[in-house]
């Protein structure tokens, strides 16, 4: 080799180099604290949080374990509504006490895992205008103006509720789509167990599972049906909307309502986030229907939670409240229909008030009594006050 191939030589290996020692691999770790094992959390990362090279986009990036190098599932959100995508969604599996790394990875379309849009919510015009919502576990709906409107022009078949209605689903694989096809050609088609579950859920003025009321004296005020509605995600690992309210009176109090509800694979109970002005609490609700379940009140831990014969079956709900936030809880009970509910209060702040409402059915399989129900509250309470913890290297 003469002087000048040398030379040429040795500055493209320097080159080259360079180059790799400027390749940064982004790490992520995720760290559980607890004596539990972790599932069915998800992990957020931020498109801010992450610098990529310029033939780098965001949207391709894919999760793998770093040890194993298996590709997890994953999925973007534009949470900020500007046509980008900014969040990265995915759940790992952490044992109790330990901590796993992973590797954020330019993927290959045909790399990327199959994914189901197990998470799903849409607005259903074609049933008046609910507003729907399911994972893998559970499914819930509540009303639009439209069928306000009715019941307020006496027009059969509308529904004036802001309560949140419960799809008792005993099945992975979404039925929202399904059950309402169903209903277009035989009408409350869903109110029947065809071997996926029903909707034999009574909602009426009752708060559901997690409608909220405004207490003045001793008298609890609601809001009535959502006005405008904005799905902002759908996917394997979460959905999430927004639904508006007009602004509602209680006792001379105006009060203003959004809720920014949200439902992650694998949990029983979504996140509501109530945007809310004219009050300093909210009372977020469960029904109690014909009164003959057992209710369960820790406030401490933050939960309240009502166990019932439900047909031929039990029904668990719950609300939890997060960071310390629940105030107090309240049997309320009336002879009036449908206005008796297990109410917590919650603390607003900043002018948001932020809880998880859902449910547990005996024939899911998955819950075969209260123990078995309150024993998941209080594992799902521990997880959401100790998430797990991230970090980006």
């Amino acid at each position: 080799m003469n002087i000048i191939n040398k030379f040429l030589f040795l500055v493209v290996l320097s080159m080259l180099f360079s180059y790799c020692g400027t390749e940064k691999h982004t790490i992520v770790i995720v760290k559980n604290t607890l004596d539990t094992p972790r599932i069915y959390e998800t992990v957020e990362i931020n498109k801010t949080d992450l610098k990529f090279q310029d033939r780098k986009s965001f949207e391709s990036i894919g999760v793998q374990e770093l040890q194993t190098k298996t590709v997890l599932i994953s999925q973007f959100i534009d949470k900020d509504q500007d046509g980008n995508m900014d969040v990265l969604l995915f759940q790992p599996e952490i044992d109790a006490n330990s901590e796993k790394l992973f590797e954020l990875v330019v993927l290959d379309k045909n790399a990327k895992p199959e994914r189901t849009e197990y998470c799903y919510s849409r607005f259903v015009p074609e049933r008046t205008d609910d507003y729907a919502w399911e994972n893998n576990k559970v499914g819930f709906r509540t009303f639009g103006p439209t069928a306000q409107k009715m019941i307020e022009d006496g027009v059969k078949g509308g529904t004036l509720s802001s309560g949140i209605d419960a799809w008792l689903k005993k099945v992975e694989y979404p039925i929202i789509n399904k059950w309402y096809k169903k209903a277009e050609k035989e009408k409350g088609a869903y109110h029947k167990d065809s071997g996926e579950g029903l909707d034999n859920f009574h909602v009426g003025i009752s708060r559901g599972v997690g409608g909220i009321a405004v207490k003045v004296d001793s008298t609890f005020y609601i809001s009535k049906n959502f006005t405008n509605w904005k799905t902002i995600s759908n996917g394997p690992i979460r959905t999430s909307f927004v639904l508006e309210y007009a602004n509602w009176d209680a006792n001379g109090k105006i009060i203003s309502e959004k809720k920014h509800i949200s439902l992650d694979y694998g949990s029983n109970l979504s996140r509501f986030e109530i945007e809310v002005s004219g009050t300093e609490n909210v009372f977020a609700g469960l029904t109690l229907h014909e009164k003959d379940g057992e209710s369960t009140q820790i406030k401490n831990a933050g939960w309240i939670s009502y166990w019932q014969p439900h047909g031929d079956s039990e029904l668990g709900t719950a609300i939890v409240v997060p960071d310390g936030n629940m105030l107090s809880s309240e049997l309320f009970d009336t002879p009036i229909k449908d206005w008796s509910n297990l109410y917590a209060e919650i603390k607003v702040n900043n002018g948001r008030a932020i809880y998880y409402a859902g449910f547990g059915w005996k024939e899911a399989k998955e819950f075969s009594s209260k123990e078995i129900w309150e024993g998941y509250l209080e594992e799902f309470t521990l997880k959401i006050n100790n998430p797990l913890e991230v970090s980006i290297k």
